[in-house]
């Protein structure tokens, strides 16, 4: 997959990786990208910027014996981090469990790639995590 090459249904290939480049990815997803600011406890303090896609679309090129997983409150998210660098470059999302949520900041993003910020309300997940269960559906 090359960063920019197109691909079915307008979507693109995009790079991704911790901070140290022990771990790297690749996803596939549309030029338009949608993210999602969350003002949870976790995501609000490191700075994590999410962008979910279906497990389809997304797949770990290399690092996969350098993760390690942290889980809390109901341990349905699986929380992934490097072990070298302690960034936290993708994660299995308690909201889509059957996709992931790939840290935008990660990302290799390439010059046509339009990217668009949305907020959304974790503090208050109970009556808002329905808004995002859609987004690691492969056929939308």
């Amino acid at each position: 997959m090359s960063d920019s090459k197109s691909v079915n249904n307008d979507k693109i290939g995009i790079k991704g990786s911790c901070h140290c480049g022990a771990v790297q990815y690749e996803v596939m997803t549309s030029r338009k990208l949608m993210a999602n600011e969350c003002n949870c406890s976790i995501c609000k303090k490191s700075g994590y910027l999410h962008l979910i896609v279906p497990a389809s679309d997304f797949r770990l090129v290399s690092g996969q014996s350098q993760l390690t997983e942290y889980r809390f409150n109901s341990g349905i998210a699986r929380h992934l981090f490097c072990s070298t660098c302690g960034i936290k470059s993708f994660y299995v999302p308690r909201s889509n469990p059957d996709g992931y949520s790939v840290n935008v900041n990660c990302l290799e993003l390439p010059q046509e790639a339009e990217l668009t910020v949305g907020e959304f309300d974790g503090q208050n997940w109970e009556q808002n995590a329905g808004a995002l269960a859609h987004l690691s559906n492969s056929r939308k």
